[in-house]
């Protein structure tokens, strides 16, 4: 049972949500419901699935690997298969990051799954792992450093509270270090050593950023940890993970020389193949970070992904603060952002259903971003500014947002104003997304068109928007273009970008 914090005022529209952590090492899922400001676990299921030990040298995922992975999804998507879609969330980690293939795996399963896959970066995966892990501290004012060891990264954060005050992700796994160091399951001395040093030099990036903020207390996430924590403990080495207690765990892994001869209590089956990679990294970053001792919470990623979900439903969006946070930044016009947003969305609300857009609460939101954040470029320079916009969406980081909601939005952006980009925008979405997005952002350029005066809201003409066989009809009111050439000029130009994508716009 998890307490949810003040700031979720609203009751949800949906009593039952469910979360999937799709790890690198294995697939939890979580199904909760939400009563009386509290979320009560109805359900969980976890499988090994080591789909990132399915990775070749080039990057490729097996085969084999992906068969075991959808084998898997399809025992979840009996759980999830009648649950509606705005009450799952599903998240991809550092697997589907970095395989070449992973587009076409994740294309059989959402069909599987009947629910899109988010792909998630880095520095939002720790942001999540944060979200779940603080929900379960009493509260305090103590400054928490968390750690996560998947199969593919870690993940490290400092926060306070609910608050991350900085989170980083680093490449190193307990999957992909047992097969650097340990992959014939022999487990010596030397290739333990190099696997310690491999961690810390990947700590070197962050370790002096981390230590200078400083933190209170220290807690692991995860599997790996909680698994190293109960073998210390049942071994009666120490009640929680210490420098002594990873001592006499070093020892005991060298003694026996290979996985296979392993006889720790506490260590389960699934987890024997990868423990010794897990165990360097946790020895590499107690040397880095001058750890003395860390206690394992419970609660990790898929935590983070009900809350984070639970927050949307409950109006709480992180995106939302994001959007806010970059308007301040790069000091955009807000009462421009305004007036597009608004009339954007009014554009919205008349054509949704004829073009399919009936999910409006998804699309309107995605507008509402876009519009708000359309002259974000000009920060950088007027000319080509929808460009600048473009690439700082793309390449910041976006609290709340998934990788494929980010291209998503950069495209929006890139695509409010000039020609429309037609080959490259959003060359992840699938085609009916595509669709969707075009959609969009012909909404958009009209919202932007129309103000480009930066026209008040209550100045501004009754405008009806229908749908035609081949396009779009825009309507103002008798003799209105006539009195404002301008915007008569703006239309025509519209009129011949459009073209481009074989869409006619007609206006009157």
């Amino acid at each position: 049972m998890y307490i949810l914090p003040n700031f979720f005022q609203q009751p949800p529209d949906t009593e039952v949500v469910a979360a999937v952590d799709l790890g690198s090492n294995s697939f939890h899922m979580i199904v909760a419901r939400f009563k009386d400001g509290q979320i009560h676990v109805l359900d969980r299921l976890k499988e090994m699935v080591r789909l990132g030990g399915g990775l070749d040298k080039y990057n490729y995922l097996s085969e084999e690997s992906q068969q075991r992975a959808l084998d898997c999804l399809a025992r979840f998507g009996q759980r999830l298969h009648d649950m509606p879609v705005d009450s799952v969330r599903i998240v991809g980690t550092n697997v589907f990051r970095a395989a070449v293939n992973a587009q076409g795996f994740l294309q059989q399963a959402e069909q599987v799954l009947n629910h899109p896959i988010e792909i998630v970066s880095g520095r939002e995966e720790a942001r999540l792992i944060y979200l779940g892990v603080a929900h379960t501290l009493a509260s305090t004012d103590e400054k928490t450093l968390v750690v996560d060891i998947g199969g593919g990264s870690t993940e490290f954060i400092i926060g306070q509270k609910f608050d991350t005050l900085e989170r980083e992700s680093l490449n190193m796994g307990c999957v992909s270090m047992t097969q650097r160091y340990f992959y014939n399951g022999e487990i010596k001395a030397k290739p333990m050593r190099r696997a310690e040093i491999h961690a810390q030099q990947e700590l070197q990036v962050i370790k002096y950023r981390f230590k200078e903020l400083g933190w209170d207390m220290a807690i692991g996430a995860a599997g790996t940890l909680r698994s190293v924590e109960r073998v210390i403990r049942e071994m009666g080495w120490d009640n929680k993970i210490s420098r002594q207690g990873l001592q006499h765990l070093k020892a005991a892994l060298l003694e026996a020389e290979h996985v296979d001869n392993l006889k720790l209590k506490g260590l389960s089956t699934r987890r024997t193949p990868v423990f010794a990679g897990g165990v360097a990294i946790i020895s590499g970053i107690f040397d880095a970070l001058n750890l003395e001792s860390m206690k394992a919470s419970d609660s990790a990623l898929r935590e983070g992904v009900v809350l984070d979900l639970l927050g949307r439903i409950t109006r709480e969006d992180a995106r939302d603060t994001t959007i806010q946070n970059l308007i301040s930044r790069y000091s955009v016009d807000s009462q421009q952002a305004a007036r597009v947003e608004n009339t954007a969305l009014a554009f919205l609300s008349q054509i949704a259903e004829d073009w399919h857009l009936n999910k409006q609460e998804d699309y309107a939101a995605m507008l509402s971003w876009g519009a708000r954040l359309h002259e974000i470029g000009l920060s950088i320079a007027h000319d080509s500014y929808h460009k600048h916009g473009e690439y700082l969406i793309t390449y910041s980081d976006l609290a709340g947002f998934s990788r494929q909601e980010q291209v998503f939005l950069a495209t929006l952006v890139r695509s409010h104003r000039r020609r429309f980009p037609t080959t490259e925008a959003c060359e992840t979405c699938s085609p009916s997304e595509k669709a969707k997005l075009q959609r969009l952002c012909i909404l958009l350029r009209l919202a932007v068109l129309v103000h480009r005066s930066r026209t008040p809201i209550d100045q501004m003409p009754e405008i009806v928007l229908q749908t035609t066989d081949s396009g779009i009809k825009v309507q103002f009111p008798p003799q209105w273009l006539e009195t404002h050439p301008l915007t008569h000029a703006d239309l025509e130009q519209e009129r011949e970008y459009l073209k481009d994508i074989q869409l006619v716009l007609d206006f009157e």
